[in-house]
């Protein structure tokens, strides 16, 4: 797919933070790539890269946060209007991931420009923050996550351990295992999908000849 689908239960985000650099006509554009999940934070990021760059001519910016990527917001900081905070938007946005999906979220971008004395024109100006934020893209340690529904297998002590280890080795995500004097109650991750706890339960019963239960528990947002 290529278009953002909220309904999937999944996006993709920066794992961390990354940088990237490049140079035309003698203007540098530093571009800074973070992981965010507010307004605020993003707004953090801008602020504290003012600081470090303090010399720089620009520091335009563009985040879009949100599993359903309802907060989009981008900033020329001086360049011609248009020139600069919306191509990075788009740069984001439109940029494909894993399996072809352009569904980037929590994430600020932040492009510091040094004026090399050449002017770029409009186009120039489009052209190159928007190629700075793909670059940067194009290297950055990118990473999933799901809208997962929890559920707490009960299971005695005796019991427990080798009931974790079956099921990872079948491929369920496992959040961790508490230990309480009544037995043990391993977490376990589920994606969030209709149907989508059915095969596990059957599962479940048969490892357990049914002497497990799985009560749900909340719905998160999970990194894969």
């Amino acid at each position: 797919m290529s278009d953002f689908d909220a309904a999937a239960g999944r996006y993709t985000t920066i794992a961390g933070e990354h940088r990237s650099e490049l140079e035309i006509k003698r203007s540098r554009f530093i571009t800074v790539l973070r992981r965010t999940e507010t307004e605020q934070q993003a707004r953090e990021l801008v602020a504290q890269l003012r600081r470090e760059f303090h010399d720089a001519r620009h520091h335009c910016s563009a985040f879009v946060l949100g599993p359903d990527r309802s907060v989009q917001r981008s900033n020329d900081d001086g360049e011609p209007s248009g020139t600069a905070g919306i191509p990075m938007l788009e740069a984001l946005t439109k940029r494909e991931t894993f399996d072809g999906a352009a569904d980037l979220s929590d994430i600020t971008a932040v492009t510091v420009r040094y004026f090399g004395g050449i002017l770029l024109g409009a186009g120039g100006l489009v052209r190159a923050y928007s190629a700075s934020v793909s670059q940067a893209l194009a290297t950055a340690p990118l990473l999933q996550r799901r809208r997962m529904q929890l559920y707490a297998v009960s299971a005695d002590h005796a019991n427990a351990g080798r009931l974790e280890n079956e099921l990872r080795s079948a491929g369920y995500s496992i959040r961790g295992t508490d230990y309480g004097p009544g037995g043990a109650s391993i977490t376990v991750a589920l994606p969030d999908v209709p149907g989508g706890a059915d095969a596990f339960l059957d599962r479940l019963a048969s490892l357990t000849a049914g002497g497990s239960a799985a009560e749900p528990l909340a719905t998160e947002w999970i990194d894969l």
